[in-house]
């Protein structure tokens, strides 16, 4: 027997050939658990049923005639196939299963309390919220309907609404022929609603996807979905839930009068009245975007609110323009609040847009590398996939402990100088009580976790590179996944979480020393001698990770060195070197010739035999001004050089463990069939899928929407110009980069543009003054140009950039800080360095003269490029 009724959320109900688009969509809802209004449907089996013989071979009859482009005809159709529905009786087989479903819904009613079951009736056509199609509102719907007899003739109605002229019309102009549709209806108990709207989960004038736009008014929704008034509008941000409401006249409103619904004017009081609370519209917002994951597209809402309680009404993909490519994923952390946020420092290892894997492993990192806060505010985040540093929460506990000047001159180091239009980094709002109960035992639980790490740090880092090395082989060569898997369960993952404990260990071990000494250097020395003292770190027993490609390099042209041994030791450092989805140098067969090759006439041993002379000489003017300090100095410049070295070192073993994590993905991808999508999950997910797969664990797919979403979105804000070093407040980085006037050393939500001078200034990274010929990189492959001498600059350097650094007059970077890479490998060539300039890579180019001064931290256009040339 065909099906005439079935339950809403019948697992039957799903198939859009028998319940239609918008019954289908309400079924999907329903099955996952959302609130949509109890009700049952009416199948396409009831509607072909009721017009079986006679009356559907005279509508096929009727809409043969329908001409597209000429809507006489529709209107014609429209009118012959108005008398067949008109004269229509339905079976009673249907009728009977109609009045069954709507006696169970009088009977939840009468349950429930509400007596008599009121319903709403909705059409549902199968061609209905098709891709690339809308048919909102082309097909009726009836609400407060009473009784079986007003069901039932709201039941023919509306399959008569299938064949209204503009239905036939926008049909034909389709190439939906009249044999292809059919209609099935929604019965659903009436949500009363005391207030009501739609929601789209992308905005659908501009298409922005960082938040969630509703607009609502007070009654039933049919007012605002029918245009009747001027609705409240709220926009809720995707990530952190903060909403912003702009309140509309709403001057009329619909509501039932027991006899069908009336539109009737809003009170005075309830008109200035928002129609939802914050909290309503947020829960509203979590649960358009719930439908939006179940649909794996961008979607538009009708919904209601009763007795503050939410229900959907109706769901569907939003078609379009603005549903075109939507992308339903926001990677922006700058929505969470009024933050202060810095990609120095860590952005150098992490200089690109992250895959979703890259950005879930470098979690794992960050959560092991740094002493937890105890604050409920993160401390680092993803902004349009690329890694900042959440200076606020670093101020706010340096505050709170009395610490903010020893905090800022530690900023300043690791971070380095923020823009001069950045006067006070927000701090969070927490009283000091507040903040001292949750930053205590935290810090108590790290520091006692990194005193034991302090005293293993020597083992790691005897071991590591070994370690590393054979883990990056063996999942490499892995011959199933259950191996794989047990690899990164057992050993992969335990590894980065120590290889990151170590980090943190290494740059812990003399206190802040590493971020202090050269404050009271400065304070002693000034500058050009604090610079000269602090390098030499190369040549030191212990060596500098940063600076030992490059030597090494030179030790292979010698033949001191074989090439296997370099490639094995080095072939990790590259310019992107966490992003898993990158392959290494090392993979590249001919890359170690090419390095060969590019070497010029630059006579690196002299670089460091001329910076150690420098260092001499101010030793010497040390000695010469305070005798009494030398020893105990060279006491502490050993100790900060040992910690130096240890944290460099512990770096490159962080890197090495990500080259092995960049092994196991490909592998994985390689086993499971997946290739690249591997990038696009998440580690936890892509545990799952291993586990799965070798039918060790719980069942589980790959989530194939998910991975589509981030395709696009990573390929989406890929594309995008690098985003400021500091950001202030909330960043939405497509308008960023769709304004001609935007900045590239600062966003700041709160204020103004300020006039550029004349001179790019930056952090003194490494003293000294040098005039040449700018070379503006934008990458490794761009900066392969660099003519000995030129003035390097770009965004940001780290070590796959370190054998440029001898053919460079000075290096001037965008992002930087003291203890960047770029300030530590100038420092030890004594090659001038300005370093964190915010806007040097938009403000000079390629040609122009220029005058770098690294004690000042300044480059001055000497000559522009035209006038060079010209």
């Amino acid at each position: 027997m065909p099906q005439f009724v079935l339950h809403l959320a019948e697992p039957a109900a799903t198939e859009l050939e028998l319940t239609g688009g918008k019954g289908s969509s309400l079924a999907r809802l329903a099955a996952e658990g959302l609130p949509v209004p109890g009700g049952f449907h009416v199948t396409t089996a009831a509607y072909r049923a009721a017009l079986a013989g006679g009356p559907q071979r005279a509508v096929v009859d009727a809409a043969r005639g329908v001409d597209p482009d000429r809507p006489e005809t529709h209107e014609a159709a429209a009118a012959r196939i108005a008398e067949v529905f008109a004269a229509l009786k339905i079976p009673p087989a249907v009728a009977d299963a109609v009045r069954a479903g709507y006696a169970g819904l009088r009977a939840e009613g009468a349950a429930s309390g509400t007596g008599e079951a009121v319903v709403a009736v909705r059409s549902s056509a199968t061609a209905e919220d098709l891709p690339g199609m809308s048919f909102a509102g082309q097909q009726d719907s009836f609400l407060d309907v009473r009784g079986e007899e007003a069901l039932l003739r709201a039941v023919r109605d509306c399959w008569a609404s299938l064949w209204t002229a503009r239905a036939i019309g926008y049909r034909a102009r389709h190439g939906i022929t009249a044999e292809d549709v059919s209609l099935a209806v929604v019965v659903q108990h009436l949500v009363d609603a005391d207030a009501a709207g739609i929601l789209f989960t992308l905005d659908p004038t501009t298409g922005a996807r960082d938040h969630v736009l509703i607009n609502a008014a007070w009654g039933l929704g049919e007012a605002v979905v029918g245009g009747q008034v001027t609705p409240d509008t709220f926009t809720v941000a995707r990530v952190g839930g903060a909403v912003e409401r702009t309140l509309g006249t709403k001057e009329v409103r619909t509501v039932r009068t027991g006899h069908g619904t009336r539109e009737e004017p809003v009170s005075a009081e309830l008109r200035d009245l928002p129609s939802l609370t914050d909290e309503q519209a947020a829960g509203l917002a979590a649960l358009g975007l719930r439908a939006e994951e179940l649909y794996g597209a961008a979607v538009d809402v009708e919904w209601a609110v009763r007795d503050g309680a939410p229900y959907i009404l109706q769901a569907r993909p939003v078609t379009g323009a603005a549903g075109e490519g939507a992308v339903p994923e926001v990677w922006n952390d700058s929505l969470l609040g009024d933050y202060l946020w810095t990609s120095a420092n860590l952005g150098e290892a992490i200089p690109s847009v992250m895959t979703p894997l890259t950005w879930s492993l470098v979690q794992v990192f960050m959560e092991n590398a740094m002493i937890a806060t105890g604050l409920p505010h993160p401390l680092y985040g993803n902004i349009g996939g690329r890694f900042y540093m959440n200076l606020s929460v670093i101020e706010t506990v340096g505050r709170a402990f009395g610490m903010q000047r020893i905090t800022d001159e530690a900023n300043r180091e690791i971070f380095g100088r923020l823009p001069g239009q950045v006067e006070e980094i927000p701090v969070i709002p927490m009283s000091r009580w507040a903040l001292v109960r949750a930053v205590v035992p935290a810090a108590v639980r790290g520091r006692r976790a990194l005193a034991a790490d302090v005293r293993r740090l020597p083992g790691f880092l005897a071991s590591a590179e070994q370690r590393g090395t054979g883990l990056r082989e063996r999942a490499g060569s892995a011959q199933g996944t259950a191996e794989l898997s047990r690899l990164w369960r057992d050993e992969l993952r335990p590894h980065l979480v120590e290889a990151s404990r170590m980090l943190r260990a290494a740059g812990k071990q003399d206190g802040n020393a590493l971020v202090l000494m050269r404050r009271r250097l400065r304070a002693l020395l000034g500058d050009a001698d604090t610079n000269a003292l602090t390098s030499g770190l190369g040549s030191a027993d212990a060596g500098l990770a940063s600076l030992e490609p490059l030597l090494g390099l030179e030790q292979v042209a010698r033949g001191e060195l074989d090439k296997e041994t370099y490639v094995r030791r080095f072939g990790h450092r590259a310019p992107d070197e966490f992003e898993v989805s990158v392959p290494r140098p090392a993979e590249d067969p001919a890359w170690l010739d090419r390095q060969l090759a590019a070497r010029d006439t630059t006579d690196v041993d002299a670089l460091l035999a001329r910076q150690e002379q420098a260092r001499a000489d101010a030793w010497q003017r040390l000695a010469a001004r305070a005798p009494n300090t030398v020893e105990t100095l060279r006491r502490r410049l050993a100790r900060w050089a040992r910690t130096a070295s240890d944290r460099e070192s512990a770096r490159s073993e962080v890197v090495r463990a990500f080259w092995a994590l960049r092994a196991f993905a490909v592998r994985a991808g390689e086993l499971t069939g997946l290739g690249d999508d591997i990038f696009y999950l998440h580690e936890d997910e892509l545990a799952r899928v291993l586990d799965a797969t070798a039918g060790t664990g719980e069942p589980s797919t790959v989530p194939v929407d998910a991975v589509r979403r981030r395709r696009a979105t990573y390929d989406q804000y890929r594309n995008l110009p690098v985003y400021p070093a500091v950001i202030r407040g909330r960043f939405d980085p497509l308008r960023w980069a769709a304004d001609p006037a935007r900045r590239g050393d600062l966003y700041d939500e709160h204020g103004t543009q300020r006039q550029a001078s004349d001179v790019v200034t930056g952090f003194p990274g490494a003293v000294g003054i040098v005039e040449g010929t700018v070379r503006v990189a934008a990458s490794v492959d761009d900066a392969a140009a660099l003519l000995p001498g030129e003035i390097l600059v770009t965004t940001v350097t780290n070590v796959g950039w370190t054998p440029l650094f001898p053919r460079a007059g000075a290096v001037v970077t965008d992002v930087g800080a003291p203890l960047s890479h770029a300030a530590i490998v100038a420092r030890e060539l004594g090659i001038p360095a300005v370093v964190g300039c915010g806007d040097a890579t938009m403000r000079l180019r390629t040609g122009d003269r220029v005058r770098v001064d690294g004690e000042q931290g300044t480059v001055e256009v000497l000559e522009p490029a035209d006038a060079v040339t010209g």
